[in-house]
């Protein structure tokens, strides 16, 4: 499991939890639609497709698995009722916000790691709940949200693409040297509290090259590093002939 956060553009509420990086999704549907008239949709005769018509713009979407547990809150603010935990995500599906006069779900911002940094809106949230208290509470949710990055220039989504390459391409640490793995604080049974994703990045200069630090360590469960384990930082040439994974660190 991996920590993410949601930002409230407006009023700069944090919501945290936890996500499983092999469950993210991420959609793009370009500006293309089937062309139409006025009676139905066209057809032409001896064409193999439909004509369509290039409306430019799009859709960016992502889906992602995230997970609460009121065990893993420190004692102190634990609640006794999962929901509590969850409720801020569903109020930001709601129509709270107003632009241009109309009114919408608010801006917000997930954040993962450093190269993660979406605005959109969220359209769409379900949950499930399990581990259940003998008062019926839920203390557990599994919940899937689908966030629909919202409108920017092709230029501000060209530059934000490049940047996180130029950040892909800078590591902190220099090769034959060593990373040591710090935790978060948050170590439960399972999990470290470890960030494999930072320490990627230090060595390696991408969050996304997780695999390969563990691989050059021989680490199969980057989820159970303990914390103070020091980490050899593979070679450049290692680095740079291994592409970032299309999933996300652990």
């Amino acid at each position: 499991m991996e920590r993410v956060a949601f930002l409230v553009d407006s009023s700069g509420v944090r919501v945290d939890c936890l996500l499983n990086p092999e469950t993210v999704q991420v959609t793009r549907l370009a500006g293309v639609r089937p062309r139409g008239a006025g009676d139905g949709q066209l057809t032409g005769a001896g064409l193999a497709d439909d004509p369509l018509v290039f409306t430019g713009g799009g859709r960016t979407e992502l889906v992602l698995d995230l997970l609460f547990d009121t065990d893993l809150v420190d004692a102190p603010t634990r609640p006794e009722d999962v929901r509590a935990l969850t409720r801020p995500l569903w109020l930001l599906a709601e129509n709270s916000a107003t632009a241009h006069g109309w009114l919408r779900p608010p801006l917000v911002r997930l954040v993962w790691g450093k190269t993660w940094n979406v605005p959109g809106v969220i359209v769409a949230i379900a949950e499930r709940f399990d581990a259940f208290t003998l008062t019926g509470s839920p203390r557990r949710s599994w919940l899937r949200l689908k966030l629909v990055r919202v409108a920017e220039s092709a230029d501000e989504a060209q530059e934000g693409f490049d940047e996180e390459l130029a950040a892909a391409t800078t590591p902190v640490a220099a090769p034959g040297s060593a990373v040591v793995a710090a935790g978060d604080g948050s170590a439960v049974p399972g999990y470290s509290g470890v960030r494999f994703d930072l320490l990627a990045h230090d060595a390696l200069g991408s969050p996304l090259r997780w695999r390969l630090l563990a691989e050059h360590n021989r680490i199969t469960d980057p989820l159970t590093v303990p914390a103070g384990t020091a980490l050899a930082v593979p070679p450049l040439t290692a680095a740079a002939t291994t592409p970032p994974p299309p999933g996300g660190a652990p």
